[in-house]
């Protein structure tokens, strides 16, 4: 079961909400905050799957949170609020799913689709040999199988994860662990992996990002996390 975490000012929107989320049966509501500095406190104590998340909160907004969670780490955020004008700036923000409230039972059930989805990703590497020699992938109808070392980069976003070559893309049920461990990729981003062979720049960003430029015109980006074992890796200072 995935666990939650719920944080909302609106006493009886988050009372509105976990009651929807238990009801659901998919979800364990393992806190609630009135705040997101409380909610901060929580998530780095509770370590959450999810936190529902409103933005507009006196002191520090739901936007302002997500900003200080590291990336590689956190938890999937939902934002759930009243105003449909920051939808687009939630998800530039790396937000999972938004909600719209008075929450729609409906509308969160497909959230909780996505959820489930995302946090019980079926590893095949069991299935698997050592390194494997090609990936199967999704096309119209068909199944396309691609070389691991054809992939310049492969990523997941809410419609699952995908392998990019020089000038396909393609959607596999391989997860990016799975591809990480028994393929050339390597990880750059926790929702990235790159072929070290296929990196033709690394522009270094400012608060110690990067991004990287693939010899196709591909980018992947970089996280702190990954950009020193990056560095070390192709002896750089």
């Amino acid at each position: 079961m995935i666990k939650a975490l719920v944080i909302d000012d609106e006493k009886y929107a988050r009372e509105e909400l976990i009651e929807l989320l238990e009801e659901s049966g998919r979800i364990q509501v393992i806190g609630e905050c009135s705040n997101a500095i409380e909610g901060l406190k929580k998530i780095n104590a509770l370590k959450p799957d999810a936190i529902f998340l409103d933005i507009q909160m006196p002191q520090l907004t739901g936007i302002e949170l997500l900003s200080m969670l590291d990336q590689d780490t956190m938890p999937k955020v939902v934002f759930v609020t009243a105003y449909d004008e920051f939808a687009l700036k939630a998800f530039e923000d790396n937000a999972f799913d938004y909600l719209l409230k008075p929450v729609e039972p409906a509308r969160l059930s497909k959230t909780l689709d996505r959820l489930s989805r995302e946090c019980h990703q079926v590893d095949y590497s069991p299935l698997t040999s050592d390194m494997l020699e090609l990936i199967p992938c999704s096309g119209h109808n068909r199944i396309v199988l691609l070389s691991p070392a054809d992939i310049e980069v492969a990523f997941s976003d809410l419609s699952g994860v995908h392998a990019v070559t020089h000038d396909t893309k393609a959607t596999t049920h391989l997860t990016l662990k799975t591809l990480e461990e028994k393929t050339p990729l390597i990880r750059c981003h926790r929702q990235y992996l790159i072929h070290p062979k296929a990196i033709r720049e690394i522009k270094l960003l400012d608060n110690g990002l990067a991004e990287i430029t693939t010899q196709h015109g591909h980018h992947a980006p970089v996280s702190r996390r990954y950009l020193k074992e990056l560095k070390d890796r192709f002896g750089l200072t």
